[in-house]
Parts: structure tokens; C-alpha cells; sequence
């Protein structure tokens, strides 16, 4: 059985973004020339937010399309031309080819889409993530190992914790982040919207435009060593917040 778009977009965004972690880890001990050992828990942990995150996300985007299509469709010149001059043998003759009408794209709905989703969804996104990575660094904060036991903690069965997230706190941290987080991701995330919106036809393909361009802008940005986006923690802790989660 085929699966379905919705979980096909799923794995496809959790398998990248884990991919795209790994790389930034990669990245970061080439920059600092230490040696590389893959920290898995903050891979589990942007991999759960994405298996978390993709699917209103999908259907935000479907809806989005649904209410405001992309494609209308309009008479073709030649049409226009054949009724003007009353003539129904060439307007015969143009619907048997399929040239009668065709499609173009409906700027007024591009425009309304993009502004919704710059504004409503990219806040929704950005205060999503954040409440979510600062409740789980919180549920985990009672790690003692480091990379090298990060497989040996997510197996434990008590690598999480969530009766120890403070909620106000949480909340807090994630108000002081909104507006650092939303000002860092309309520095990409416009344009690939656009982009999306104008020349892509299908959510899929959209949601697979957007990994990509998260994995690459992640990935590029670290290498050339540029802050991306961080959250403050606590404790002296600071996490990165991937630029493809900041839409």
C-alpha cells in the first residue's frame, strides 16, 4: 500500500533534518579541529520535532493552497480573437486542440499566501520550536554523559523527563526568543516561500523545496561562520536553532 503524502513528507523532512545535524556537527569539529563524534541526543531531538512539526505544517501549507490556488485559468489569445470575430469553426477547432483556455498564476492568492505565511505561520513555527526544544533540553537536562554515551542515554528509557520542565520558565524563554527567531529566519525563509508559492505546483515537492533549502542554508551558513540562531538555555547551555526550522 502506498503511503500516504502526509507521512511520505514526514520521513522525508525527519530523515534530513537529522542528516542536516549530523552535518552541522561535522562542520562545527572541522571549524574547532576536535575530533568528530556524533552527539545523537540533539539529533533525536530535532528529528522528534520534525516527525512533530510536519504534518500541521503539511496541512497548513495544503490549506493555504486549497483556499488561495495557485494556477486560474483565463481564455487564451487566440480565444479571445476567435470570439471577438464570432468565429465558432476556430473556436471548434482550438477546443478539439486544447487551446481554448490555459493556466496562469493568480498573483492576487500568491500575494495573500506568502503574507500568511510569513506572518501567521511563520509565528505559530517559531514559537512551536522554541516552546519545544526548551522543554525538551529541560526533560534532558539530567544527562551526565557526553557524545561518545549519547546512544548508551537515549537507551536508557530515561533519557526523557518531562516532570522536570519548569513550564513557566519555558514559556518565558520562549517569549525573550520570538522575535531574535522570527527576525533570523525572514532573512531566508521569504524567499524560499516565494519561490515555493510561484514556481512549485505541489505541497510534496514544496515541503521537499523547503528541507532542502533548510539543510543547505544550515549546513552553508555554519561552514562560513555565521551565528545562525540560538536559544538561550540556562545553565550556561545554548542550542542552535537550525535555520530550516524557522519559517
Amino acid at each position: 500500500m502506498a503511503r500516504s503524502p502526509l507521512v511520505s513528507a514526514t520521513l522525508q523532512s525527519a530523515i534530513l533534518s537529522a542528516t542536516s545535524n549530523v552535518l552541522a556537527q561535522a562542520i562545527t569539529a572541522y571549524r574547532s579541529e576536535k575530533p568528530f563524534t556524533v552527539d545523537w541526543v540533539p539529533v533525536f531531538q530535532f528529528f522528534l520535532f520534525t516527525v512533530v512539526s510536519t504534518p500541521p505544517n503539511f496541512l497548513w501549507q495544503e490549506f493555504l493552497e486549497s483556499t488561495f490556488p495557485a494556477q486560474k485559468t483565463t481564455p487564451t489569445p487566440e480565444a479571445i480573437n476567435s470570439a471577438s470575430a464570432n468565429n465558432e469553426k476556430e473556436l471548434d477547432r482550438e477546443a478539439s486542440e486544447g487551446r481554448l483556455v490555459e493556466s496562469k498564476l493568480n498573483i492576487r492568492n500568491t500575494v495573500i499566501k506568502f503574507l500568511l505565511d510569513q506572518t501567521i505561520g511563520a509565528a505559530i513555527n517559531t514559537l512551536m520550536f522554541s516552546m519545544f526544544m526548551h522543554s525538551i533540553q529541560a526533560a534532558m537536562s539530567h544527562r551526565t554523559t557526553g557524545a561518545d554515551a549519547s546512544v548508551s542515554f537515549l537507551a536508557s528509557g530515561k533519557a526523557l523527563d518531562y516532570s522536570q520542565v519548569n513550564w513557566r520558565v519555558v514559556l518565558e524563554r520562549s517569549r525573550l526568543d520570538f522575535m531574535p527567531i522570527m527576525s533570523a529566519g525572514w532573512r531566508l525563509w521569504p524567499f524560499v516561500s516565494l519561490f515555493n508559492f510561484v514556481v512549485v505546483k505541489s505541497v510534496e515537492v514544496r515541503n521537499l523545496v523547503g528541507s532542502l533549502a533548510g539543510v543547505a542554508w544550515g549546513d552553508l551558513y555554519e561552514s562560513g561562520g555565521g551565528e545562525v540562531a540560538w536559544l538561550s538555555l540556562g545553565g550556561g547551555q545554548e542550542f542552535k536553532a537550525q535555520w530550516r526550522f524557522i519559517r
